[in-house]
């Protein structure tokens, strides 16, 4: 069982019957606890498409905390850059394509519940000692509700988290995963759709300022240049300036499953 599980597995109550009712803020005694060992306000951070380039791939894998490492199975370094994140306490994430991806392992829409089983079996074999999966693209996937329902329930019986990157408002997918009380979390903000240096500055910023604002925040960066830079220089900042930055487990404890408002309301999304 991938390390984080034993977190996850602990701290989330199911919330199937999720419905009308709201979420109160401390309906999950064992999440309030774990968050309680620190007040700050959280930050959690993934860096997405990985495995394309070792040495873009190094320069991530030796930021100094915990960094979720979402590594995208078609590529040339994706099992090995598994095995050494492992190995070095990351949190392993597979970086399941979807449509308009393409490739072999790409969920696309016209396929059948057993294609897409298939690919996801495949996905996951190229990546080993994935604790969570998220979407890589995916805006014409994640709105559609019978794909990630089976999604979902999969990822259920493998005892694996779902990160709803949202690169689609209209996404369905975290709101199925809260449905059936699966370990999951939505991204607050993207640090790099525009990856100039500048840009990248601004996001970061954001993200603190949001963290402060509503008590955790879940980014997802790429190892663009200007973002690699950035983070080199500004993560062992972050505790000067008020912000705990903890794994995806803890984030997943902090959050209990509940939605921020930016993405639905009184914690259920939307």
């Amino acid at each position: 069982m991938p390390r984080v599980l034993a977190l996850l597995l602990g701290v989330l109550v199911p919330l199937a019957a999720v419905g009308a009712t709201d979420i109160a803020p401390h309906d999950n005694g064992d999440a309030v606890d774990l968050a309680s060992v620190s007040r700050m306000p959280k930050l959690a951070l993934v860096m997405d498409d990985l495995g394309q380039n070792a040495a873009r791939d190094a320069r991530v894998l030796a930021l100094p905390g915990p960094v979720g490492m979402a590594i995208l199975p078609d590529t040339r370094h994706a099992t090995e850059l598994a095995e050494r994140a492992n190995a070095a306490g990351k949190t392993v994430m597979l970086h399941l394509p979807m449509a308009p991806a393409d490739g072999p392992y790409a969920w696309q829409p016209q396929l059948p519940a057993a294609e897409l089983d298939r690919r996801l079996n495949d996905a996951l074999a190229k990546v080993p000692h994935a604790s969570g999966v998220n979407n890589h693209m995916g805006s014409q996937m994640t709105d559609r509700q019978e794909p990630m329902a089976s999604l979902m329930r999969e990822l259920q019986q493998r005892h694996l988290f779902f990160l709803d990157s949202r690169t689609n408002a209209a996404t369905v997918a975290a709101a199925t995963a809260q449905r059936i009380g699966l370990a999951s979390l939505s991204r607050d903000i993207f640090l790099d759709d525009d990856p100039s240096p500048e840009a990248v500055a601004a996001q970061f910023r954001a993200a603190v300022q949001l963290a402060h604002r509503q008590g955790s925040v879940v980014v997802i960066g790429h190892p663009h240049p200007a973002t690699l830079a950035l983070l080199e220089r500004e993560l062992p900042k972050l505790a000067a300036q008020g912000i705990d930055w903890v794994d995806l487990g803890q984030m997943i404890a902090t959050r209990g499953n509940r939605a921020m408002i930016a993405h639905g309301a009184n914690g259920l999304y939307r």
